[in-house]
C-alpha cells in the first residue's frame, strides 16, 4: 500500500522462525534482515530514511512469566534502539504500532456511581463463571460504553505493560527531537498472512488455525466478551493515512526548544508531541459471535463449531468496545471492511506459514 501510494519503503525485520518460514515471497522492497534491537542493524535500516512506521513487537498476551523479558526486550528496549537511531539520523516523523490493551478494561458506567474503573478481576469471580466486572463503590453491574484516547492507561498484563512503555518513550523521543509521532491503537486485527499454530498470535488467527487443524474453537469464558475487530488493509491504510500527517514534520533534531506547530499533518498536532488514535472499525462483535462467523465461512461441520469452555485467563479484560471518531476526524480514517465481510473472506485465507512448524 504504501508502494502504491508511491513511497520508497525499505524494511527491517528479524524473520524469527516462530513467524516466518524465511523471506516472505510477497516482499517486494528492499528488506534488511536484522533486529530492531541491534544498533547495527537498524542504523544500516535508517539510512536516507525520513520517516519509519514501526511494527515489531513481541504480541499476544504471553503464555506464563518466562515471557516478561521478552516482551521487555523487544518492545521497550527495541524501541528505545530505535529511537536513538533516528534521533542520530535526523528522522523527525513516526508512526508505531500501540494496542488497545493499554486501557485494560474498556469503558464503563455505573448506574449509582457514573463512569468506573473495573478493579482487577478477581479469580474466584472467574473460577466461578462471575465475568462480568462490577461497581468497585457498591458492586452492580456495569454498562459498557466505547472508549476514547483521553481514557486513563490501565495495562493489566505485560504485553499490555510494554505498549504503555513504548508510548511514553515516543514522547520521549519527540520531546527531545522536536519530532512528530502517532501511535495507533489497533483494537483486534485479522486478515490474510496471519501466521498459524502460535499462542503469541490473535484470537482470530488461533481459531482460524484450530479450524485448519480440524479441531473446534475453544472460546473462552462464556464468548461474551466484546471487542473490535478490525482488518489488516483498514489498519494498513491507518499507516498510510498516519504516514502522510508527520512525513517531513518535526525533522532536523531539534532540542525541546525548537519545536512548534508544524504546517501540516493531523488537527492540533505540534512539532515534539506525540498523539494517540484508536484504530478500530466501530463496530462492537463478542469473541463467540466472531468464532461463529469463522466457523461458518471455513464450511465447518461434524464437530468444528466453536466450543464455549469457561477457560480464562487472568490477564485478559472483558470488554473493550473503542471511538474511532478522533481518528476519523484528525486522520480521515474510516474502516472500509464489515465484520461479516471480513470474517468470510478470513475464514478461507491462507495463513502464514512459521519454520518452526515444519516437519
Amino acid at each position: 500500500m504504501l508502494q502504491e501510494a508511491g513511497h520508497e519503503v525499505r524494511g527491517l525485520d528479524s524473520l524469527t522462525p516462530a513467524v516466518h518460514n524465511g523471506r516472505p515471497s510477497h516482499v517486494a522492497w528492499d528488506l534488511v534482515e536484522g533486529d530492531v534491537r541491534d544498533p547495527a542493524a537498524v542504523d544500516e535500516a535508517l539510512t536516507g530514511v525520513d520517516a519509519v512506521c514501526h511494527q515489531a513487537a513481541m504480541v499476544g498476551l504471553g503464555v506464563d512469566l518466562s515471557d516478561l523479558p521478552m516482551y521487555s526486550d523487544v518492545n521497550v528496549t527495541g524501541t528505545a534502539v530505535l529511537l536513538e537511531a533516528m534521533g542520530r539520523h535526523g528522522i523527525g516523523g513516526l508512526v508505531f504500532a500501540s494496542s488497545m490493551v493499554v486501557y485494560g478494561e474498556g469503558a464503563y458506567d455505573c448506574a449509582a456511581h457514573g463512569r468506573v474503573r473495573p478493579l482487577a478481576r478477581d479469580p474466584g469471580d472467574l473460577a466461578a463463571g462471575l465475568f462480568e466486572p462490577r461497581c468497585p463503590v457498591c458492586g452492580s453491574p456495569l454498562a459498557t460504553s466505547t472508549v476514547g484516547e483521553d481514557a486513563p492507561l490501565d495495562p493489566r498484563n505485560a504485553y499490555a505493560a510494554s505498549k504503555v512503555a513504548q508510548e511514553h518513550l515516543a514522547a520521549s523521543w519527540a520531546r527531545l527531537t522536536g519530532g512528530v509521532a502517532i501511535g495507533l491503537r489497533y483494537h483486534n486485527v485479522y486478515g490474510p498472512r496471519m501466521p498459524r499454530d502460535t499462542p503469541y498470535s490473535g484470537v482470530a488467527a488461533i481459531f482460524r488455525s484450530c479450524l485448519e487443524n480440524g479441531v473446534p474453537p475453544r472460546v473462552f469464558e462464556d464468548g461474551g466478551q466484546r471487542r473490535d475487530f478490525i482488518h489488516v488493509r483498514d489498519v494498513a491504510r491507518a499507516n498510510l493515512l498516519a504516514l502522510s500527517a508527520v512525513a517531513g514534520r518535526g525533522a532536523g533534531g531539534r532540542g525541546p526548544a525548537g519545536g512548534g506547530r508544524g504546517s501540516g499533518g493531523t488537527r492540533g498536532l505540534a512539532d515534539g508531541s506525540l498523539r494517540c488514535y484508536n484504530v478500530a472499525s466501530g463496530e462492537p462483535h463478542t469473541v463467540g459471535e466472531m468464532a461463529s462467523a469463522l466457523a461458518s465461512g471455513f464450511g465447518s461441520s461434524g464437530g468444528l463449531e466453536p466450543v464455549v469452555t469457561g477457560e480464562y485467563r487472568l490477564g485478559d479484560v472483558r470488554h473493550v468496545v473503542a471511538s474511532p471518531e478522533l481518528a476519523a476526524r484528525d486522520l480521515g480514517f474510516r474502516a472500509q471492511t464489515r465484520f461479516a465481510a471480513g470474517m468470510a473472506e478470513f475464514a478461507c485465507a491462507p495463513l502464514r506459514e512459521p519454520a518452526l512448524t515444519q516437519v
